[in-house]
């Protein structure tokens, strides 16, 4: 639960508008509602400021469909990464409001969007690196960062890159995200101002290792700036990019 909905549950009791088992009932179910299934963190977005966040991957339909609703009741924005397009259509069944990124396999939901504020950039190496960015675009967006894409600007063709370097400076977090031998983010790391975080994606060939290699590239890279997430993690990069860049504007 946010901190505005616990307020406005409070008020509503203050002014008589909900009764004490109607809001007992509520704060019952801080800080987790148990499903049997799952353990919904209602109370994650008044200790952190953000809500908890739906993996799809591996759960039915049926149970990220209760996990939703739960959310959906407490949060005024819900986010759910790694969800199929068959899950987007029935959970739009139930709830229309919800918008579905493809590429990035993620659904959201924005009742009250957050103010986008500041600056995330978001660097893919390659085309087929997309998908991972994508993920990480909408998770910092969701979060309250404004954020920028620059896809396809890999080393092979470093040009493409040096030709964005106004927003590099201007940043206040970058998100490099690279397969085959993931040099990108120590290039970004060489010119960038600001903290970058590396996400290597599983795109590549046979001693690409589907993901490691670029991954121990990052790991090593000499570039002090960098911190490296786990292979495909772009909800990693983007919510600790949104959260680098509230800090960034809470002490300017």
């Amino acid at each position: 639960m946010e901190v505005h909905k616990l307020e406005q549950l409070l008020n509503q009791f203050k002014n008589g508008d909900v009764d004490m088992a109607e809001t007992l009932s509520t704060l019952k179910q801080l800080p987790f509602e148990d499903m049997g299934f799952a353990k919904v963190d209602h109370h994650r977005a008044l200790r952190t400021g953000y809500p908890e966040v739906v993996f799809c991957q591996g759960k039915t339909h049926e149970q990220v469909e209760r996990i939703y609703q739960s959310l959906e009741k407490h949060n005024s924005n819900v986010l759910l990464t790694r969800a199929e397009p068959g899950l987007f259509e029935r959970l739009k069944k139930i709830d229309d409001r919800l918008r579905y990124n493809e590429l990035g396999r993620c659904i959201m939901l924005e009742k009250e969007p957050r103010e986008k504020t500041g600056s995330v950039l978001v660097i893919s190496a390659g085309t087929a690196d997309i998908p991972v960015a994508e993920e990480a675009f909408e998770t910092a967006s969701i979060s309250g960062a404004k954020t920028e894409r620059i896809y396809d600007a890999g080393v092979a063709g470093i040009h493409r890159l040096l030709a964005h370097n106004e927003k590099i400076q201007q940043a206040r977090c970058i998100i490099a995200v690279a397969g085959m031998e993931g040099a990108l983010p120590s290039v970004v790391g060489g010119l960038a101002p600001c903290p970058v975080i590396a996400v290597p994606t599983s795109v590549g060939y046979g001693s690409h290792l589907n993901g490691l290699a670029p991954l121990f590239t990052m790991l090593n890279s000499c570039a002090p700036n960098i911190t490296v997430v786990n292979i495909d993690n772009g909800f990693g990069a983007g919510f600790c990019s949104a959260m680098i860049n509230a800090t960034k504007l809470n002490h300017r």
